[in-house]
């Protein structure tokens, strides 16, 4: 994948009045819920889920192959198969009729994301935090995110290095920082190595300390935890962004964007406060930041980690467009603004 993309997380956010929202969007059930029901119907609901989930993001899939392909990445969310790796239900999903049906399934929505050349991710929950000082957190974060590899090589990713883009992005997250995550990172399977990537974070670990590890893993660069843990922009001529580029090893690498809530950074102009500029906004409200993130274009993928999803990408594009960092024919700008 060569082409520049922008992409949006997980939630799909309707644009035209005949969208329905609980058909473009994946759902979940609660290990309390399960525990409440007789196994027959725990069984029946955890595989309506999963086959609404892969059907909801083929729709998906479906209206994104009518957008540029400048905007074909997005994020899956992580409840694809709810409850997989917890303890009184993940023998569920390894019922040989049971995987049967969700491999089928995956297998189908990897098809259509290659035919439609859309890119795609999963980010696993914070919880997964495999650099811990504790060896039960190490463990569960481990199976946690072989069930996000289940997940990709179901699809059909996974057998090379980042094949078609695709990345598994966590944080180092723990005490043992880059010496704990190399530790950990031993133990993943082939395949959650080729798909793994780390990012740095806004409090603890940040991209000095995530490049530790760029012979073993591709680093994503993401701008807002650089901005909150430095106070500064990280200029896309400094030589740790030529680093992150080359952990990529030929793939595209790929840049987070977020922006913080105006009022949050308003209110921390006077009285600075890290856990309220880490939160992110709606939209890309900056133009000011809008452009220096755009001067990453050429050779970043950017993901937009924006709470109005796919209608902050689309504003983003838009700019772009009409700033003149992107060409595209009028005909392929055919989303409503």
């Amino acid at each position: 994948m060569t082409v520049p993309r922008m992409g949006f997380c997980c939630k799909f956010i309707p644009y035209l009045p005949d969208q329905d929202v609980k058909q473009l969007n994946a759902t979940s059930t609660t290990i309390a819920w399960l525990n409440r029901q007789k196994q027959d119907r725990a069984y029946e609901r955890l595989m309506e889920i999963a086959v609404h989930n892969c059907q909801a993001y083929a729709r998906v899939f479906e209206i994104m192959k009518t957008w540029p392909v400048h905007l074909r990445q997005i994020r899956l969310g992580s409840e694809m198969l709810p409850a997989y790796t917890e303890h009184t239900w993940k023998h569920f999903w390894q019922l040989p009729d049971v995987r049967s049906v969700w491999e089928n399934q995956l297998a189908k929505l990897g098809e259509l994301a290659r035919k439609y050349d859309i890119r795609l991710s999963q980010h696993p929950g914070q919880f997964v935090c495999m650099s811990s000082d504790r060896p039960d957190v190490v463990e569960r974060s481990i199976e946690e995110f072989e069930y996000h590899v289940d997940v990709a090589k179901a699809m059909g990713y996974g057998s090379s290095w980042h094949d078609h883009g695709y990345k598994i992005n966590i944080h180092i997250s723990g005490r043992q920082g880059p010496a704990g995550m190399f530790k950990a990172l031993q133990r993943l399977s082939p395949e959650a190595r080729n798909l793994i990537t780390l990012e740095n974070d806004e409090i603890t670990w940040g991209i000095d300390a995530v490049l530790e590890l760029a012979d073993q893993v591709a680093v994503v660069l993401d701008v807002h935890h650089n901005w909150v843990k430095t106070g500064e922009y990280i200029s896309p001529q400094d030589p740790l962004v030529q680093k992150v580029q080359e952990s990529w090893r030929g793939v595209r690498a790929a840049l987070h964007y977020s922006l913080p809530i105006p009022e949050y950074l308003e209110e921390c102009r006077v009285k600075p406060n890290k856990q309220k500029l880490r939160a992110h906004s709606d939209m890309c409200w900056n133009n000011q930041v809008n452009d220096y993130v755009l001067s990453f274009w050429q050779d970043f993928d950017i993901v937009v980690e924006a709470k109005n999803k796919n209608i902050a990408q689309w504003q983003l594009f838009e700019y772009a467009i009409n700033t003149g960092y992107i060409k595209v024919a009028p005909h392929e700008n055919n989303q409503p603004s």
